[in-house]
Formats: structure tokens, C-alpha cells, sequence
């Protein structure tokens, strides 16, 4: 039976999106499509699938087209995106997210539709991407009245700002495909970079609503958005050797890739947002309700499809019974659902996702696992009811493997070495969760802990946010940050004037100063 959808989120005929945006132009595409389905709704059983629209299948010579546009607008830094006044970037950031604003609710059913996400998240996504951009602008007013001061040691003076570093490739993930691609984006453009941005395979036709604010914001060739498969668009563009910064949220191997193409790959600046196994660590003191609910929602917030879930837990041997009881009656009370019923579970937007965590089930069992939860690994259509497993060990996919998806390994420990260990041989190194409360406990697992990872969460899971402070992570997980302070020194470079001090370049400096002929040589800055 078909589950009712209500009015106002309902897509009663697929989207036909037909455009791109290079050079300031919005143009149709005119050759093949790509098929946008969803997997939240059917009216059939064992048919997932609803056909909600279509997507340009863009190719080589248009992804080349982008790249021209960028590298105009940017013109080796004499463009006139790269040289304008503060303010005046400013300006057409903020005319973006106003205009953005206006596709709210829009973005907002799209992001059930296509990636499945429940609707308070989606309402959540929208609007933080918003309050994103506005700590961004307000941040980049910082640097600027910071650089405003000329600094004077040695006998030279010097004026020094942060620059651009030239053309940006963006490409951002499924999960977060607005969100997350702008805290790359956004970051990279305000900063006087150029951009080629392809969103995501899941995610499309969201990024679609946005193309008129992009082009009534920015001058041409500021933002090119082109759609089509991320290798065969992104590999010809990265080959030319003319992008200066790649800029992915993805898999450490796609990024790899990628960057193997560049023929300079010592100019190549990378942004980047990765794998991560972040474990869980419950000591024998911690709250043990606090404990389970926040691992819960730790592990399961968007069906553990984020980079920041918790991917592994580990239990003191002491309370080990009492946890697991507790933590799978839990989420056996948990109830799958469609995006729109605000449900912690609802299905799964990659087709093959279900059983790709039911192969990493079967083999943790053969490999001495068992499913604790009573409708753990159960699966109907695109859904799969998270899975329990316990006791994980190193033999296991799951053990080493980012799963991204409802499945949970549970090992118990009396040695705190045992996930320290874990924590130093994984390839893996963004966040931790712990739990417990004796200072003298906690206190020196802290300073281990902060070595081996880049956020230590205190009674309480991982997260990226509150954007303002710091996000990236060691090893294979990041390069580079994203939070807004950082985001905006990642996507740049420190570039100075400098002058002997003495009478006769006083005078010129306060003369370029004073007549404004100069767009780097200022004292003022914008409130």
C-alpha cells in the first residue's frame, strides 16, 4: 500500500532539471540524463524505487568549459572577483543567502526526497548552512580590520592581508549536500577564489534550486556548477595542472585519485573532509542512561550516515550487561519511518546500502559476532533495522571499516589500552566520546586521547558543530579545517606589501591610502 504523503511535500510529477551555470549563464542541456530516484517511498513491494526527476549527464567539454570560466574570472589573480573591495564580496554574499532564504522549503523537501533525511534534520541542514554563511561573513570582517594595521619591525614596514589562491574544485558529499558543500564553498569564494562545484550523486536537484541565486550573486565565472559523474567530470578538469585547491568531502581513495591526476601536485592545496571510525569509550564510572542515549543518537542520528557518528563502542568489562541490555532494548524501541514522520530511522538513498551492512553482519557472525537486538538486520525495501554486534573483534570488516549505515559494534574492555590501541593503529583519527566521571580517570585518558584525535567529546557523542569551532581530523580523516575561522585561512594564503620605512614611501603610502587607489593598500574596513 502506498503511504500517504502529505500535500506539502509531495512531488506528483518527476523534476526535469535541465540547466547548468558557467560564466554567468544559465543554459540547457541538451544531450543525455540522469535518473533521480528515491528510495523513501513505494507502492509496491520490493520496488524501492520512485522516479522523483532528472539531471543533466554533463561531459568532458562542458567540465573544460567550467574550468575556463574559473580561470577567467580569476585571470591569474587580476580578475575582477580576486581584486575587489572587501565589502563589495560582501555584498554579493550576502544577496546569495538572502536569495537562498527563499528556497527554503523547497531545499528543504528535496533533502527527504533525495537523501532521505527526516524533516526536522533537513529544517536543521537548511538553516545552519544560513547562520554558516552569516558567521562566515562575520569572520571574514575580522581578517579584514585585522590586516588593516600596517605592522612596522626592522625598519620595514608592511601592510599584510590574507590573498586567494586561485581555482577551486568542489566537490562535496551525499549526506550533507548542501551543509557540508558550502562550508567548502563558501568559504573558498568569499575569500576572492573561483569555483567549479559538482554536488553530489545524491543531492542534485536541491543544488538546482540555487542556481538563479548563484548567478544574480556573483559575477561570471565566480561560480560554475556543472552536474554529471564526479570522475568523468572532475578527472579532465584536475588533469590540466590549472586548479590550485581541491576541495572534496568524500572517500580518502576518490581524493587519492584525484590528486594523482594533478601533473604539480606540490601547488596543489587540499581541502579535505574524510573517513573516520570514532569510537565510544564507557568507563565502569560513567552515567550509564546518559551513557546509552547518547550513544544512541550518536550512532544512529541519520541512520549513522555521517562522518562524525560513532562507529564503534567500547564498554568497561564491569558494566559491559548492563549497558547492552539497556542500549538494544532502546533501539529495538526505535521506529522506522518516512522522513516527514520526524522518525530516527527512515530508509536508506544508495540503493545497495542494505545489503552492503547485511554482508558486514553475516561476517561479523561468522567471525564469532551476535546480533544482541532482536530486530537487528532486518530489512524491507531501502530500510534496515540497526544491528547490535557484539563482541566485535579485529577480524572483522566492521572492526576496521567506516560502515556509514545502522550497524553497531560493541567490544568490552577492563584495560583502557585496548581502545587506546585501537584509536593508535586506526587509519583514522577525527573524534572520541567519552564517558565517566572520576577526574583522576579522566584526567590523563584526556591527554592521550587529544593526541590521538582532533575533538574529545565529554559525556556526549560527536559532532561537528557549534561551525565556529574547530573541524578536521588526523590521518586519513581530514586536511585542513573547516570550521568557519579556519575554513577561510585554509582557502587562502598570507600575502603582504612591504616598504623600508622611511620618508619617501610614507608619502606614497599615504597617498594610495588617502586618494583610495589601491584596494589591498587601506586602513578602513567594514563594520
Amino acid at each position: 500500500m502506498l503511504h500517504p504523503v502529505p500535500h506539502e511535500f509531495d512531488i506528483k510529477e518527476p523534476i526535469k532539471h535541465k540547466t547548468f551555470l558557467i560564466n554567468g549563464k544559465i543554459a540547457s542541456w541538451k544531450g543525455e540524463y540522469s535518473e533521480v530516484k528515491s528510495t523513501i517511498l513505494s507502492s509496491k513491494k520490493n520496488i524501492p524505487y520512485k522516479l522523483i526527476g532528472y539531471s543533466p549527464k554533463m561531459d568532458k567539454k562542458h567540465a573544460l568549459k567550467a574550468l575556463e570560466a574559473a580561470n577567467k574570472a580569476y585571470n591569474n589573480g587580476t580578475g575582477k572577483w580576486p581584486t575587489m573591495k572587501v565589502y563589495e564580496r560582501i555584498n554579493c554574499m550576502q544577496k546569495f543567502v538572502d536569495l537562498m532564504k527563499g528556497k527554503r522549503d523547497e531545499v528543504v523537501k528535496l533533502l527527504m526526497w533525495e537523501i532521505g533525511k527526516n524533516l526536522n534534520d533537513s529544517r536543521k541542514e537548511f538553516d545552519r548552512t544560513v547562520d554558516y554563511i552569516n558567521e562566515t561573513i562575520k569572520e571574514y570582517k575580522k581578517i579584514d580590520r585585522d590586516g588593516a594595521a600596517f605592522q612596522n619591525n626592522s625598519g620595514v614596514r608592511a601592510l599584510i592581508r590574507r590573498g586567494p589562491l586561485g581555482i577551486v574544485l568542489c566537490l562535496g558529499p551525499y549526506n550533507y549536500p548542501l551543509n557540508e558543500t558550502f562550508a567548502l564553498l563558501i568559504p573558498a569564494i568569499i575569500m576572492g577564489n573561483t569555483a567549479i562545484f559538482k554536488p553530489a550523486k545524491h543531492g542534485v536537484l536541491l543544488i538546482a534550486t540555487l542556481l538563479d541565486a548563484f548567478k544574480l550573486s556573483f559575477p561570471p565565472g565566480v561560480v560554475n556548477i556543472i552536474f554529471g559523474r564526479g570522475r568523468e567530470m572532475a578527472s579532465p578538469i584536475m588533469k590540466t595542472g590549472k586548479v590550485n585547491v581541491l576541495a572534496l568531502i568524500g572517500h580518502s581513495s576518490s581524493a587519492i585519485s584525484l590528486q594523482d591526476l594533478h601533473p604539480q601536485k606540490n601547488r596543489l592545496r587540499l581541502v579535505l573532509g574524510l573517513e573516520a571510525k570514532n569510537p565510544a569509550i564507557i568507563l565502569d564510572d560513567a552515567d550509564l542512561d546518559l551513557a546509552v542515549n547518547e550513544c544512541i543518537n550518536g550512532s544512529l542520528s541519520f541512520n549513522g550516515q555521517r562522518c562524525t557518528a560513532l562507529k564503534i563502542i567500547y564498554v568497561h568489562e564491569k558494566i559491559k550487561d548492563k549497558f547492552l541490555k539497556q542500549f538494544c532494548e532502546k533501539i529495538d524501541d526505535l521506529k522506522l519511518g518516512l522522513p516527514w514522520e520526524n522518525t530516527l530511522l527512515t530508509p536508506l538513498p544508495e540503493p545497495h546500502k542494505p545489503k552492503y551492512i547485511n554482508d558486514l553482519i553475516e561476517d561479523a557472525k561468522e567471525k564469532g559476532a551476535r546480533v544482541l537486538n532482536k530486530k537487528g538486520g532486518e530489512i524491507s525495501n531501502n530500510y534496515i533495522f540497526p544491528a547490535v554486534l557484539y563482541p566485535a573483534n579485529e577480524q572483522m570488516k566492521v572492526y576496521k571499516e567506516e560502515q556509514f549505515g545502522p550497524v553497531i559494534p560493541v567490544i568490552s574492555f577492563d584495560d583502557i589500552d585496548i581502545p587506546i590501541s585501537f584509536m593508535a593503529e586506526s587509519n583514522y583519527g577525527q573524534q572520541v566520546s567519552l564517558f565517566g566521571k572520576s577526574e583522576k580517570k579522566l584526567g590523563p585518558l584526556i591527554d592521550s586521547l587529544v593526541n590521538l584525535v582532533c575533538r574529545v567529546n565529554l559525556n556526549s557523542s560527536c559532532q561537528r558543530g557549534p561551525d565556529v569551532y574547530p573541524f578536521t581530523g588526523r590521518k586519513d580523516s581530514a586536511v585542513a579545517t573547516l570550521s568557519v575561522h579556519d575554513a577561510l585561512r585554509s582557502f587562502s594564503i598570507r600575502t603582504f606589501v612591504a616598504s623600508k620605512d622611511n620618508e619617501t614611501n610614507k608619502e606614497i603610502l599615504r597617498k594610495l591610502i588617502d586618494n583610495k587607489e589601491s584596494n589591498f593598500i587601506r586602513t578602513d574596513y567594514y563594520l
